[in-house]
């Protein structure tokens, strides 16, 4: 059983909280939370302020995490980091930024898919060697994608999959009798029978998963043993991924490609393993960077579902953390 999502503040006390935000957060982005809220922001130090009070930034310091926080929005839509650092402090709502983070990544995936139909890699090294050679190109419509995560950036990856006629299989953590927009159908995470099934008809494979004690290592060697061909790319967390059972499969060829915009340990250094993987791309986790826009948004319909005593949309269950 998960914890439940935290009782949203009372209006009363969001009237009277002090608006924090972090040194990293700027001053384009602080002036429109001074807006929004009418009250003057302060830039948040080691030192706990008289509460109650609210803090928008990437990071929560230890000192305050204390009673008087009420409210932290992270400008992150990734909440691993914050959860995993710490216990959460108890009746503290969670907010995240998701903006158009789905609409860049679902852009991300289908350009890769794009080009490897159009063999872009092949003709870029082909134009660096000065040589003429025809190849073919492979029709994406009618083929199948299988995307791990049916939330909101793993049905923006299926809808504009699904544009270009893929078809799209979703998987999440219980089968669904209404596909979630995007999908045209869903399985279980637990229909071990199904997904297997669907690993070896899929000819991508896309990871939108978050990070939770779940999903740590979640494409490991019994995974990449069911695939038949696909190219993997993972635009969720980089440590759902176990490395060394992706590089066994693509040199067995089992994996066709892997395009990764995650790691687990980010920046890879330059002598990191993963830069020597077969027919592997690594992008420098770009896929969906959060722009100052989608800050300023998301905190403004968090600030006002919170005025109007509703849970934000945008609100993380600490418990399943997402």
């Amino acid at each position: 059983m998960t914890d439940p999502l935290p009782v949203p503040p009372a209006p009363e006390l969001l009237a009277r909280a002090r608006l924090l935000v972090a040194p990293t957060v700027g001053e384009p982005v602080v002036r429109e939370l001074e807006r929004i809220t009418g009250r003057p922001a302060v830039r948040a130090s080691e030192d706990a302020p008289d509460g109650p009070y609210i803090h928008v930034g990437a990071s929560l310091p230890d000192a305050l995490r204390g009673r008087h926080l009420v409210w932290f929005h992270s400008v992150n839509a990734g909440t691993d980091a914050l959860l995993g650092s710490g216990t959460w402090p108890q009746d503290t709502l969670l907010t995240r930024t998701v903006g158009r983070m789905g609409e860049r990544i679902a852009q991300y995936v289908l350009a890769w898919v794009l080009a490897e139909c159009q063999s872009v890699p092949e003709f870029a090294a082909q134009h660096a060697r000065a040589e003429w050679r025809r190849i073919p190109s492979e029709l994406a419509s009618g083929q199948q994608a299988l995307v791990y995560g049916t939330g909101r950036i793993g049905s923006a990856v299926a809808g504009l999959l699904r544009g270009c006629g893929i078809r799209t299989v979703g998987v999440a953590r219980s089968p669904r009798a209404v596909p979630p927009p995007g999908f045209d159908r869903v399985i279980g995470a637990d229909e071990a029978g199904r997904e297997a099934e669907a690993l070896g008809a899929a000819r991508w494979v896309v990871g939108a998963l978050p990070l939770t004690d779940a999903t740590a290592g979640h494409f490991g060697a019994a995974r990449f043993a069911a695939v038949r061909g696909a190219t993997f790319v993972n635009v969720g967390r980089g440590a759902t991924v176990d490395m060394e059972a992706l590089g066994a499969a693509l040199r067995a060829g089992t994996v066709r490609r892997a395009v990764l915009d995650v790691l687990p340990e980010e920046p890879a250094a330059p002598d990191d393993s993963c830069w020597r993987l077969p027919r592997t791309v690594i992008t420098s986790h770009s896929a969906g960077i959060t722009a100052d826009e989608d800050v300023v948004r998301d905190f403004e319909t968090c600030w006002q579902d919170l005025r109007a005593g509703r849970v934000p949309a945008l609100a993380v269950d600490v418990g399943r953390g997402y």
